[in-house]
This record gives structure tokens, C-alpha cells and sequence, in this order.
């Protein structure tokens, strides 16, 4: 099915699903008791009206949900103007039938409902056709207002997303040009591992990679990095304990390394060891970026916290409260950043 067509029939919520149920249920328990505040006479003949008026509502939006239920598939298949009247004539039609239904096994119509049976049956049309008409306005404007703002979530994801380049670029094609004629097949390498990474930087927000893919791309950048830093940048990896098959947006941890080797490895002498763990808790699993500091006085030190903001609002907008990124500083003057994802990395949003 095309997508815009699958997109527009989004405006209906789907009424197979027993949360839906649950919802009618209530909103109908709620206008019945409303109906019955409203009536005339005492507590006995009120109660005697909510209980009638709640079997009768609880019909009609049960059989309406079952009707639309059933019509999924063709709602699925039509704009999205013919489903919204597709879905409000089909609540009427359900209304006429209960109603109908109540008339007819009603001993004395006009004794149980106070109505005759015409103005019964008109009434309860005229109900049914504003009530709808105004739950369809609703879920009409609450569509589109979801839309628009999942576009601007999107756009800004996409920004965010597109900041996300590799500062080393220039120092990396320095690297590779000085490489070419006396180290050509390490330089080829390094082009390949260049590619890759601004692949994941290109790539489909909606898409995911695993865990596995992640990490293969910070040792491409890593093996990038090692060429311009030689011996000063110096790695060690502790993920035996993480799934392989967590998923997770590209570039997740790749800036964060990015951060670890700009910030602490380039501005000591001696560089310095970079530490990636990870461990699985009960709430998730946890990544742990650590690096160290240069002094104090270092225009470094602090920091541009760019990345770790990007990083955090990406994960935030892909995945809610669930996931996050926290960072602090180290009673061993080192820099520590804690990547915390859901279990199977579940869309939270």
C-alpha cells in the first residue's frame, strides 16, 4: 500500500486493540452518568435511567468499534475524508440498529425510554451524529496536530544529525595524503574507514544498527585517528557483557569517542588510555565512555559539550525518558560519560 495512503488512515486510532475498548467503555460509563445527573425524578428512577442508558450507550459504541475493527482494512485503502465519513455513518447505522433493537424488545416503549418510539429513534441519531462528529473533529485535529509535530521532531533530529561530523576531516585527508606514497594501502584503509563513518552520518533517521555495527564503526574511526596519533592513543574495550544485538541510532558512540580523543588523548604529551565498557542492569544496559584530562589551565579541560548534547536529544527524541546520557568528572581527574539504552532498544516516543 502506498505510504501516504497508510499515513492518512492513521487518523483513526485502532479499534481491535483492547486499550481502545477500554476507553469507549469508560467514556460511555461516563455519559450515562452524566444522562442520569441530569434527569428528572428521584434516586430510585434515576438509577433505573443510568442503568438503561448505560446498557443502551455501551451497545452502541461496542458494535461501533467492532464494525470499525472489522473495517480496518478497508479504511486502510480509501482517503482519509471517505474514513472519517465511512466511520461516522457507521456510528449512526449502529445507533439506528440498537435502537430499533431496544424498541422492539421494549414491552412498553414509551414507558422505559418516556419517548415515543420516532422521536426515540430521531433522538438518539441526533446524539450519536453530534457526539461522533465531534470525537471525529477531535481525532482529526489531534492527527494532524501529532504530524506536524513529529515534522518539526524529525527536521530537528535531522539537524542534529547532520552536526554530527567528524571535526578530525582536515587532519584525516592530511593524513591520508601523507600516507599515499609511502604507506598506500594504509591510506586506502583509511579512506574506506572515512566512508563508512560519514555513511552512518548520512544515513536514514528512521533506520537502526546494532550494537555490534556501532562499535565496528568507533574502530574504524579509532584505526582513523591511530594513524595521525600513533602510540598516544591507546584503547580498552570491556563490552563482552553488552548484546551484540542492541539497536540504537548511528552514531551514538562514535562522537562521544570523537569527544574522549579531542579533549583528553590530543592535548597530553604522553596521551592516554580510553576506556569503553558496558554492563547490562535490570533498567537497561549501560555504556561507559572514560578518558583523561588535561590540567586544569588547559583551554580543553572544560570542554565542548556539543556532541554530548547532540547525542543526548537524539536518544531522547528516539527512544524518551528511557535512555540518556550523563557525564561528570572523575575523582582521578579523568572525564566519564554514561550511555544508558532500553532493553532491545524499544521506541519509547
Amino acid at each position: 500500500m502506498p505510504e501516504n495512503l497508510r499515513d492518512e488512515c492513521r487518523v483513526l486510532p485502532d479499534f481491535c486493540s483492547m486499550r481502545m475498548v477500554f476507553v469507549l467503555v469508560l467514556l460511555g460509563e461516563i455519559l450515562a452518568i452524566l444522562l442520569a445527573l441530569t434527569g428528572e425524578g428521584g434516586m430510585g428512577e434515576r438509577l433505573d435511567r443510568l442503568a438503561l442508558d448505560s446498557l443502551f450507550i455501551q451497545w452502541v459504541m461496542l458494535g461501533s468499534a467492532a464494525g470499525l475493527c472489522a473495517l480496518r482494512r478497508v479504511l486502510e485503502r480509501i482517503p482519509e475524508a471517505w474514513a472519517m465519513a465511512l466511520a461516522w455513518g457507521w456510528t449512526l447505522l449502529v445507533t439506528l440498529a440498537v435502537s430499533g433493537a431496544a424498541l422492539w424488545l421494549s414491552p412498553d416503549p414509551e414507558g422505559d425510554f418516556g419517548l415515543r418510539p420516532l422521536h426515540f429513534l430521531l433522538r438518539n441519531l441526533l446524539f450519536a451524529g453530534i457526539i461522533s462528529a465531534l470525537a471525529l473533529r477531535h481525532l482529526y485535529v489531534r492527527h494532524h496536530w501529532r504530524r506536524r509535530v513529529e515534522s518539526e521532531a524529525r527536521a530537528h533530529l535531522q539537524a542534529l544529525q547532520a552536526r554530527i561530523r567528524p571535526h578530525f576531516l582536515f587532519n584525516c585527508m592530511n593524513t591520508i595524503a601523507s600516507l599515499i606514497p609511502i604507506r598506500p594501502q594504509e591510506a586506502e584503509q583509511a579512506v574506506e574507514d572515512l566512508s563508512a563513518l560519514f555513511r552512518a552520518s548520512l544515513a536514514d533517521l528512521d533506520r537502526r544498527i546494532t550494537l555490534r555495527q556501532e562499535l565496528d564503526l568507533c574502530r574504524q574511526y579509532l584505526r582513523i585517528e591511530a594513524l595521525r596519533l600513533g602510540p598516544r592513543l591507546r584503547m580498552e574495550w570491556d563490552t563482552d557483557d553488552l548484546p551484540d544485538d542492541l539497536l540504537l541510532p548511528p552514531l551514538t558512540l562514535q562522537p562521544l569517542l570523537e569527544n574522549a580523543v579531542y579533549h583528553g588523548i590530543e592535548p597530553l604529551p604522553e596521551g592516554g588510555v580510553i576506556e569503553l565498557s558496558g554492563r547490562t542492569t535490570p533498567e537497561g544496559v549501560e555504556i561507559r565512555i572514560r578518558n583523561p584530562l588535561p590540567a586544569a589551565g588547559d583551554p580543553r579541560h572544560e570542554g565542548n559539550r556539543l556532541a554530548l548534547e547532540n547525542v543526548r536529544e537524539r536518544l531522547a527524541a528516539c527512544f524518551g525518558p528511557r535512555a540518556g546520557v550523563s557525564a561528570e568528572q572523575t575523582a582521578d581527574g579523568g572525564f566519564r560519560v554514561v550511555v544508558t539504552l532500553p532493553h532491545g532498544g524499544e521506541d519509547d516516543r
